[in-house]
């Protein structure tokens, strides 16, 4: 487990090719009570650069997707509104496709993988309802921008990448964001394994969110989620996942009900696979149990 705050990591987030040289500082300390206003643009982003010190360019283009995902109610609630304005998308994709940060695209982020589009992440964030001071374990860490997007929602947030040197490469661009002032992310607690057995070091976990596809709930994970919890997770064959909710609750009699909702209504959403470690290397998927 990875968690650092010191600000010499800034020195190795700013080294890394594969970002973007952004180097902002966020100017006023952050707080849970703060809120950008969300009447209009204009008065965003005037909030945003007293109070966080970003470039107007980006969070107007924020603010504008932010909208769109109320309409097409990805967003459900003023708290996930607040944290996808508060979450610099920008810093997590590569140089090349920051331009395109807020575009409605699943952007490549090398190694095989990609940072989910704007929607699918909100979707799948909003239908988690995670409460402040809540335990979030995330499978799947990849850019970093599901987890920043979730300490904003939550203190508590541990995630699993099984990458090597994406974990690395993000856990840089975390502590990097935390030298300049996004404390926040030090709720973040990073880990490279192999997600499919969870973290049983740190469960029960409140909520669970997985970003890979896989064709069955994994049952470590399962048995990891707190009585009343909730998982969303994409399940299907490779390339042809559905999006469901899953409520993991106990009858009266002591059994355990796991009751599954499809946030998406059947729609088709195609995920990376969820892939596994045979001894030091990654070979092959859990598919197929």
């Amino acid at each position: 487990m990875r968690r650092r705050t010191f600000l010499t990591c800034a020195a190795a987030a700013f080294g890394a090719a594969a970002r973007a040289p952004l180097a902002w500082a966020v100017p006023k300390p952050y707080s849970w009570e703060a809120a950008p206003p969300t009447t209009n643009s204009e008065a965003f982003v005037k909030w945003m650069v007293a109070n966080r010190g970003e470039e107007p360019h980006f969070l107007a283009q924020r603010f504008g997707r932010c909208q769109m995902l109320v309409v097409n109610h990805d967003v459900l609630d003023e708290r996930n509104k607040r944290a996808f304005l508060m979450t610099p998308r920008e810093e997590f994709t590569l140089k090349r496709n920051q331009g395109r940060a807020y575009d409605h695209a699943f952007l490549d982020i090398g190694f095989g993988v990609t940072i989910s589009g704007p929607h699918v992440v909100s979707r799948m964030t909003s239908s988690l309802d995670v409460k402040l001071g809540e335990k979030v374990l995330e499978i799947g860490t990849g850019s970093g921008y599901q987890s920043a997007y979730l300490a904003n929602l939550t203190d508590k947030v541990w995630s699993i990448e099984i990458i090597k040197p994406l974990a690395e490469r993000t856990r840089d661009v975390l502590d990097g964001l935390i030298g300049r002032g996004y404390s926040e992310y030090q709720a973040i607690s990073t880990r490279h394994a192999d997600g499919y057995y969870g973290w049983p070091q740190a469960a029960p976990f409140d909520k669970i969110i997985v970003t890979c596809g896989i064709d069955h709930v994994p049952p470590p994970l399962l048995q990891q989620l707190r009585l009343g919890g909730i998982m969303v997770i994409p399940i299907g064959p490779p390339g042809a996942q559905r999006l469901l909710k899953i409520v993991k609750e106990q009858e009266t009699d002591g059994t355990i009900k796991v009751a599954r909702v499809d946030i998406y209504g059947g729609r088709i959403v195609p995920f990376v696979p969820f892939t596994k470690i045979d001894g030091d290397t990654i070979k092959g998927t859990h598919n197929q149990r």
